[in-house]
């Protein structure tokens, strides 16, 4: 896999700005082809770069609730289980953990009681406090400048660089740092695949 170039970051600022931007007006920016910029686009998802396009709702124009951010202080043990239940609640967007264990997430909140609509969400899950703040306004500009990506070899967990390999294997694309841990890789594959 070879490192990205200036043309594969530009690309992704992009995409970042407008997903939904035409391969063919990207081109005319980075001096490229519609179809050529396709095939950067595909190069990168099949790498693992670009996971997926998003949208991102108003909520406000579908008068969906009150915007709130919301932090919760969870004890040992309870976070998996709290995070699942937010991640899975309408109305929830966007869901963090903090370093220090605690969870916080931004939410629209249809309900007139906001206390009531946490302790309902988390029934039977323990948690130490929590706090509420009243969102004003939200401005989310996603943006791929000065990040570096790095992949990381499927075999040792090192960094792949302009030196490494990549190989597709029953369909699905792996990257590697050196010949010798796609070796490795493969072998153990086909001894997997023996005895299954």
């Amino acid at each position: 896999m070879r490192d990205l170039d200036e043309t594969d970051m530009e690309i992704l600022s992009l995409l970042a700005e407008n997903a939904r931007r035409p391969f063919s007006e990207i081109g005319d920016v980075v001096g490229l082809s519609g179809p050529a910029v396709s095939d950067r686009v595909e190069r990168l998802r099949e790498a693992g770069i670009i996971e997926g396009f998003t949208i991102e709702v108003d909520r406000a124009q579908l008068r969906a609730g009150v915007p709130v951010l919301v932090r919760v202080e969870l004890p040992t043990g309870s976070l998996e289980p709290a995070r699942e239940r937010v991640r899975d609640t309408d109305g929830v967007e966007h869901v963090f953990v903090t370093a220090d264990g605690g969870l916080l997430f931004y939410a629209r909140l249809e309900a007139r009681n906001v206390r009531q609509w946490i302790e309902t969400r988390f029934e039977g899950i323990e948690t130490a406090d929590y706090t509420v703040t009243l969102v004003d306004d939200v401005e989310w500009t996603p943006s791929v400048d000065g990040v570096e990506f790095a992949l990381a070899c499927a075999e040792c967990g090192n960094t792949v660089d302009s030196e490494g390999e990549t190989a597709r294997i029953d369909g699905e694309l792996y990257h590697f740092c050196c010949p010798s841990c796609l070796s490795r890789f493969e072998d153990r594959y086909r001894r997997l695949e023996e005895r299954a």
